[in-house]
């Protein structure tokens, strides 16, 4: 059976005695006699397979199309199907809050301890969010690295919400600042006016890139963090190539930042563009992944001894200055202990530039119109020939020796600097603010529980936690893996009134890829072993097969992947042999080839087949 609650205004009646349950809200927009503003809600319990989908949302209409309503939302509160048992609210379907709900539903409960696990988050898909790159070099699908949730949770008793986290109002903190001791953790208000109290809470709301900190930067830089940035760079770069197809000048892409994800990032782009672009990665620092092991990132970065560092009229005087070599011999400072970081980047056409920080993104105010005539004479139009708008980087030396720069670029990729999601707290009279950090991130226990607050627990980005040895842990996927199986144990204990386990990250290794059949892995149980180029590639696709968030899931993926594998071998096979064959045969007889191949499969002997490829010759 389908519960629907649906909220309309006095002109929409129609709403109202369909559902029984709306409340009218007495108003209408003015000034448009076709617009009409709704406070929209539908709540929907699907319980085929003991899934549970909700969607709620603000709307109107306008002309028969639903929009988003400015207006405030009437407030209700969600009814859980249970009063007795555990209530369980887990804000961020990511690496750490979807996990945490499967933790969750593998454990063993009593009967009557079982928690209702309600997971919300502001996208329909689940993003694993370390594979993002493979979707610019069409290795992988979408479905394939960002299923939905309803296809997920369909085989559990967890319900998805798809809605934003406008407020938090917590009220564990009474115990210890308030009179009494509250009975429930608090209530959670989301932007559609829907209000869900919880009896435990999860912080798993992750994090965004941080694009406020360069002038320029949010209006013309592109993040590239979520399943949504990666469809925009996508589109971006297919304009771009058609635009630039069958032209002389290259695509410019500059990436900022040389992190994990920077370098990631440059060296996919510039294997999808090839010869018809540069790439350009910019970086504070006088290396790229400053904190990867010295194994990752000498792979990472080794190429072949002849290869060559390519460099425009542009770029020439920067390229030179690349980690401060200033010889002209020696650009990249190949001596050092990271000499094969520039050359296998350069072999990509990745241009290097660090030691520099972006001062300002602005646009150039000139554009390319230019007059060139195509092979059959025809001269294009000039509308179609039109170049949109350079975009230009300031850049700032932050080290001595280096001179400011100007790039011009068609597209500028941000990697760098994010900052947590977390939702502002509802006022109130009894002080309970969370305790941030300076990176904005709740400080929590060893248990993962944040400080203050004994039913909100917080994993991943939306946590602040340091190792053994004092350092804070990184914000990785790897990190808000474990954390959520933790999570999931740390909750099952507090709710069944047993000791909780202390958090201990066991670092496994760390994995980048570097293109099209090419990454690195450092596994930290082998010490100084590094597996790179086609086996790192498959190593890293298999432990993130292995890493997917269902059973089900990982057999589909694997399945798809095995297919695509034996396809693309296939393909070289043919490729190498059409190659062998150019070679050996005469190039005006090459095209009678695979007309001879469909006879062979008649003939009986070796004597006859080697008989019929020489008539044919």
């Amino acid at each position: 059976m389908a519960q629907m609650v649906i909220s309309a205004s006095q002109a929409l009646t129609l709403f109202n005695r369909f559902s029984g349950r709306a409340k009218q809200t007495g108003m209408l927009f003015p000034g448009s006699p076709r617009k009409h503003a709704i406070s929209m809600s539908i709540l929907m319990n699907f319980r085929s397979k003991g899934f549970s989908f909700v969607a709620s949302g603000a709307t109107q209409w306008n002309g028969g199309v639903a929009e988003l309503a400015e207006s405030e939302t009437t407030s209700r509160s969600y009814t859980w199907p249970d009063k007795k048992k555990p209530r369980v609210c887990i804000l961020g379907g990511g690496f750490g809050g979807l996990y945490t709900a499967l933790r969750l539903e593998s454990l063993v409960w009593p009967e009557d301890k079982k928690p209702q696990v309600v997971l919300v988050d502001q996208s329909e898909r689940f993003v694993f969010k370390p594979m993002l790159y493979e979707l610019l070099t069409g290795e992988v699908d979408v479905w394939e690295i960002a299923p939905r949730f309803s296809d997920l949770l369909a085989n559990t008793g967890v319900k998805f919400f798809q809605d934003r986290v406008k407020q938090l109002h917590p009220s564990d903190h009474l115990g210890v600042n308030g009179p009494t001791i509250s009975s429930r953790g608090g209530t959670v208000h989301l932007e559609s006016g829907l209000v869900i109290e919880y009896d435990w809470l999860v912080l798993a709301l992750g994090a965004e890139a941080k694009l406020d900190v360069v002038p320029g930067a949010a209006e013309f830089a592109l993040p590239f963090s979520t399943l949504e940035d990666a469809c925009r760079v996508d589109n971006r770069l297919k304009v771009l190539e058609r635009k630039r197809f069958g032209r002389d000048f290259p695509i410019r892409v500059a990436v900022v930042g040389c992190g994990y994800a920077g370098v990631e990032l440059a060296a996919t782009v510039s294997e999808r563009l090839q010869n018809k672009g540069i790439v350009q990665a910019i970086n504070v620092e006088t290396t790229i992944c400053p904190t990867a092991p010295p194994g990752n990132r000498e792979a990472a970065l080794k190429g072949s001894k002849h290869c060559q560092a390519k460099s425009s009229p542009s770029t020439d005087a920067t390229t030179k200055m690349i980690g401060g070599a200033k010889e002209k011999n020696d650009p990249y400072n190949l001596d050092t202990k990271k000499k094969g970081t520039p050359q296998v980047l350069s072999s990509r056409n990745v241009e290097l530039l660090l030691g520099y920080f972006v001062r300002r993104i602005r646009k150039s105010g000139i554009s390319e119109v230019s007059e060139k005539q195509t092979e059959s004479g025809a001269v294009l139009d000039a509308a179609d020939e039109h170049e949109p708008e350079k975009l230009i980087l300031e850049l700032q030396p932050a080290e001595k020796g280096l001179q400011s720069q100007t790039l011009e670029v068609d597209l500028i990729l941000w990697t760098v600097g994010s900052k947590p999601q977390l939702p502002e707290l509802e006022p109130c009279e009894w002080p309970r603010e969370l305790p941030l950090n300076a990176r904005g991130q709740a400080e929590t226990d060893e248990t993962l529980r944040v400080k203050g607050h004994q039913r909100i627990f917080a994993v991943g980005d939306s946590s602040s936690l340091r190792d053994s040895k004092g350092k804070l842990l990184p914000a990785t996927a790897q990190v808000a893996f474990q954390q959520a199986d933790f999570a999931g144990w740390n909750l099952w204990a507090a709710i069944n009134d047993r000791p909780l386990l202390p958090f201990r990250f066991q670092n496994l290794g760390e994995m980048m890829t570097l293109g099209r059949n090419d990454a690195a892995i450092s596994p930290s149980f082998i010490e100084g072993l590094t597996l790179e180029g086609p086996i790192g590639h498959t190593a890293r696709k298999l432990a993130y097969l292995i890493r997917l968030p269902t059973d089900e899931h990982r057999l589909k993926v694997g399945i798809s992947w095995l297919t695509k594998s034996a396809i693309d071998s296939v393909a070289a096979v043919q490729s190498s042999v059409i190659k062998v064959l150019s070679v050996m045969l005469p190039q005006p007889r090459i095209h009678s080839f695979p007309a001879i191949l469909l006879n062979i499969s008649q003939l009986k002997s070796k004597e006859e087949i080697l008989l019929k490829i020489w008539a044919g010759l």
